[in-house]
């Protein structure tokens, strides 16, 4: 479980694929912290460390991640956003982030509005009722609230500090992002879909 919250920017240094899996050497501030097993969100998605060491570790992604997720666009020098599981004693500062893509959504339109920017996003139509006017949508791991929900669209306004410290800094229109919706919506959908039939 995540907070949405990105501790460090790291950098792909590697790519190696095995069969239908990908295996990601990523170098970072808190890669020498990291130890075997543990999850850690990049860009969202949940991954398993599988070696750490010397300034960068690696972890893997199945085919199930690659096709629900941008990863598989991702090549050799891409900036990732990465952040540890949370910690029970700790201040959740963003919001419930498990690590599980629904989607990959497009950057539509990036407004910069004197120091601050509005991002807007494309989504399935089926995916609408999942977004709501000033809820929580984490955006490649990144916790941030919904802005002018419509039925295949979404904004977010990001803040200098977000611009600049995740790689939204890099975005462009056309890019591919990992989405996740907010889990407790999800549950309230699936609750009063199955007792419509």
């Amino acid at each position: 479980m995540f907070t949405g919250i990105i501790e460090a920017s790291g950098k792909i240094i590697s790519q190696q694929k095995e069969g239908s899996n990908i295996h990601f050497t990523v170098a970072s501030g808190i890669s020498n912290e990291l130890k075997m097993d543990q999850s850690v969100s990049h860009d969202g998605v949940c991954l398993t460390v599988v070696k750490a060491g010397n300034g960068s570790h690696t972890v893997t992604a199945v085919e199930e991640t690659l096709q629900r997720s941008n990863l598989k666009f991702r090549k050799e020098g891409d900036e990732l956003n990465l952040e540890r599981s949370m910690l029970l004693n700790g201040r959740l500062d963003g919001h419930f982030v498990q690590g599980h893509i629904d989607e990959i959504a497009i950057c539509k339109e990036i407004e910069n509005r004197d120091g601050s920017w509005i991002i807007t996003f494309k989504i399935r139509k089926e995916k609408n009722q999942l977004i709501v006017e000033k809820g929580s949508v984490a955006i490649n791991g990144v916790s941030l609230t919904v802005l002018k929900p419509s039925k295949k669209k979404f904004s977010v306004a990001v803040i200098p500090y977000t611009y600049a410290n995740t790689n939204f800094y890099y975005l462009k229109s056309g890019d591919a992002v990992n989405i996740e919706y907010d889990v407790l919506g999800k549950y309230v959908k699936r609750a009063f879909s199955t007792r419509t039939k």
